[in-house]
């Protein structure tokens, strides 16, 4: 497969072509929910930022990564990282779950444990299941976040993570000892750690800055981002600042000015008009429908 073509992509869920990140975007729905809609087929595509678990208890699929075809069968489950290249084909009496959350919710989960977060870095497909009864504990473990999830209970966001926490520990030892299927290639890798470059990075760099940093042209990193987000590389970068700028503006009191010269932008003006271009309201009127 050439990944240098473009490829499908989506900021949310497969299909919903308007859907917006969020650093605590978390979901859960039935497998058969999306792809019955989808005729049983998920065509081949990527989340930009946000981090998937199928969870099959019952019936057959096909599943395709950047690499391979596999014909799976209950009790199994895949994990595909952001930017991960999947696609399934379902056989109609499947039964299961997606979990899909943003990767900002596992580092919060796992910031401590480097090791614990590698495991989560690779597309994993686990068919094996100790005697000990994980799979169900697992299952257990997901109800009990949905039922957190879909409720006005205190505290919600606090018991879902520690719910998840012992979910992904499970999946953590399971693939510990279960062979791993890597969904990366050479390109993808650059895009992935181009994307975590963008966000460590102190100050506002050019593009060739980005692009040394990881020893390709400016012109090939361009190439590798068209292909794979559909944006420039410049633009991947303006959609960072974007995003900073809006946490700024709901969770904080400073000026507008201020929020330009936080995120190195020499001009205020400059800054409002690419909010503006980005968002479709101006930084103060954003901030302004925010606390209506």
């Amino acid at each position: 497969m050439d990944l240098l073509k473009e490829i499908t992509n989506f900021d949310g869920l497969y299909g919903d072509e308007n859907g917006k990140y969020s650093s605590e975007y978390l979901f859960l729905e039935p497998i058969s929910t999306r792809s019955r809609e989808f005729d049983w087929q998920i065509k081949p595509h990527i989340h930009l930022k946000l981090f998937q678990v199928f969870v099959v208890k019952k019936g057959s699929l096909r599943f395709t990564d950047a690499i391979s075809e596999y014909e799976l069968n209950a009790p199994c489950l895949m994990v595909i990282p952001a930017m991960a290249l999947h696609g399934l084909v379902y056989h109609p009496d499947i039964e299961g779950s997606i979990l899909t959350l943003s990767e900002k919710i596992i580092e919060d989960i796992f910031e401590t444990s480097h090791r614990i977060w590698q495991t989560f870095e690779k597309v994993r497909i686990i068919q094996s299941f100790d005697e000990n009864g994980t799979f169900e504990k697992m299952l257990y473990q997901l109800a009990l976040a949905e039922y957190e999830l879909f409720s006005e209970n205190p505290e919600r966001m606090m018991m879902i993570k520690a719910c998840l926490t012992q979910f992904f520990l499970h999946i953590h030892r399971l693939a510990t000892q279960d062979a791993d299927l890597s969904g990366d290639s050479l390109q993808m890798a650059y895009f992935r750690k181009f994307l975590q470059n963008i966000k460590k990075s102190s100050h506002q760099k050019s593009i060739p800055d980005f692009a040394e940093e990881l020893s390709i042209s400016a012109v090939h990193l361009n190439r590798i981002c068209k292909a794979i987000a559909g944006k420039s590389a410049i633009e991947l970068v303006h959609q960072h600042l974007i995003q900073e700028a809006q946490k700024y503006l709901l969770h904080t009191s400073y000026s507008i000015s201020e929020i330009a010269y936080l995120l190195e932008f020499e001009y205020p003006n400059y800054f409002a008009k690419l909010f503006k271009k980005h968002i479709g309201l101006s930084p103060a009127e954003y901030r302004q429908v925010d606390r209506r």
